[in-house]
Formats: structure tokens, C-alpha cells, sequence
């Protein structure tokens, strides 16, 4: 039998129940307005928020309402990238589990793309680094409703510089076929209008491809940092979809989280 990474945070950060679940995802999903051109191709790199999906989730679907009809099926292969919370990495971490499962079923690691990163060195594997990491995790069930099938490969990004991160993008760039997503939210803990400022001070740097973020302005910010240096080595356009907190989802104004979201297009 494959080796399994089970959810560890469902029932906190989304519905354990498969139903429920796919109806808070498609429900967020179905009110975003349409975005984009379906004649164009998909998006190429998205950048979206990992809290509960009480809080972040409208934010998120607004990038995930891209990847609807025609390219669901033009999609099959994911690059997830995400922060590490709960154990320090060095470089990026890589799973040795085959399979992720979430309550909407299972998702099969990309064995060809891990191969395509394998000899460098700031990749390691370590399924301790993915065992209760939710800002790979929360991102998967939108992922799932979007696109059906897909094969992914999720890393947790650590201590990791810029080039190291974008030496590890540009091997699993591939075509059409392959989005990359940056899991990250914005400022934490800071009074609601303090952190509107701080945020689009943040977007605004996102958009310009200032790649010098640091984890106090976005906690995926080294993920973020390896991203801009690739998308601007080939010639992807920015395009805010999405810019709220805590504060306007469902938490009160004293102190509160940023979410945004970003597309990055051909």
C-alpha cells in the first residue's frame, strides 16, 4: 500500500465531512465573477491564503475561480508551495508519502517532477515537515473541486533564500499543463486599518516583482521571493484578484490577519 499523508486539520480549518465540504468550496467558488478569458490560457502561478476557510476562503476561490472550465482539463500537474508552522526545514521539504488524502479523496504525488528536483541540493524529504502542516493542506479541496484529477508535488519551503527557490521552479516550470502555487497570507495581528496599509504596501511590492519580502510582511515570503525572480524571468503579468483580512471575513478588527490573492498570467 502507498504511503498516506492524512489530514491534520480538518474539522479545524474546513468541514471533515466530504459534503459539506464540497459545498462550502464549490459555494465559496460560484461567487466569484468570472475573472479572465476563457479563451487564454490558465493562469501559469497563483499566490493565495492558507487560514480557515471561515476566514480566507472567499479570498482563495477568487484565484481558484481560474482554474474553472476550459482548464480544468489542461491542468494535471500542481507545484504547492507553502510555509513551514510546525517544524524547521532546511531548504525545502519534500514528502516521501505517495498519496495526500483529503476528505474529497486522494491525490498522488508526481513522482516524475520529484525526480526533476531530487539531486539539488536545498530539496530534503521529510514527511515529519508535511505530517500537521495546514498551509499546504487547506489549499488542496479547492484544488480538488477546480480541477478533479491532478498529480501534485507540495513542498514545504524553510530556511530558503530566493535563488534556491526559484533553482527548484524553473526545473518543475513545464508548460500549460503545470500551475504553481504560492501559499502565504499577508500581516498578522495587527489593528484592521494598520494592516489595509501594510498589506497593499506588500501587494504593491508583489506586483512590481520586488522579490527582498520578508516573513513579517507575508509568511510565505520566501516561497513568494523564489516565485517573482522565475515569473519575471518569463514574462508573466501580475493581476490583483483579491485583497481583504480577517477583519472583513468573519473576525473582529483588533487584531487581524491579510489575505490576497494573485494571478500571474502569460
Amino acid at each position: 500500500m502507498p504511503a498516506v499523508r492524512h489530514p491534520a486539520v480538518e474539522g479545524l480549518f474546513y468541514p471533515a465531512a466530504p459534503l459539506a465540504l464540497r459545498r462550502q468550496v464549490e459555494g465559496f467558488l460560484r461567487e466569484i465573477e468570472p475573472a479572465g478569458d476563457a479563451s487564454q490560457p490558465p493562469p501559469k502561478l497563483l499566490i493565495a491564503p492558507h487560514a480557515g476557510y471561515v476566514y480566507s476562503g472567499p479570498i482563495a476561490a477568487s484565484a481558484y475561480a481560474l482554474l474553472g472550465p476550459p482548464h480544468t482539463t489542461a491542468i494535471r500537474r500542481v507545484v504547492l508551495l507553502g510555509p513551514a508552522h510546525r517544524v524547521w526545514v532546511s531548504g525545502l521539504a519534500a514528502p516521501q508519502a505517495e498519496v495526500f488524502q483529503t476528505p474529497l479523496g486522494e491525490i498522488p504525488i508526481d513522482r516524475e517532477m520529484l525526480d526533476r528536483i531530487a539531486d539539488l541540493p536545498q530539496v530534503i524529504r521529510s514527511d515529519r515537515a508535511h505530517a500537521q502542516e495546514h498551509s499546504l493542506e487547506v489549499h488542496l479541496p479547492f484544488l480538488q473541486a477546480a480541477l478533479g484529477d491532478f498529480a501534485l508535488l507540495p513542498l514545504v519551503v524553510g530556511d530558503a533564500g530566493a535563488p534556491a527557490v526559484a533553482e527548484v521552479l524553473e526545473r518543475l516550470w513545464g508548460g500549460d499543463e503545470t500551475l504553481i502555487v504560492i501559499s502565504s497570507d499577508l500581516s498578522h495581528y495587527l489593528p484592521y486599518a494598520q494592516a489595509q496599509a501594510a498589506d497593499l504596501a506588500t501587494v504593491q511590492r508583489i506586483l512590481q516583482f520586488d522579490a527582498g519580502l520578508t516573513p513579517h510582511e507575508a509568511c510565505g515570503s520566501e516561497a513568494i521571493n523564489g516565485a517573482l525572480l522565475v515569473a519575471r524571468r518569463h514574462g508573466l503579468h501580475p493581476r490583483l484578484l483579491d485583497l481583504r483580512n480577517s477583519g472583513d471575513t468573519a473576525g473582529s478588527q483588533d487584531r487581524v490577519v491579510g489575505y490576497g490573492a494573485i494571478a500571474f498570467e502569460a
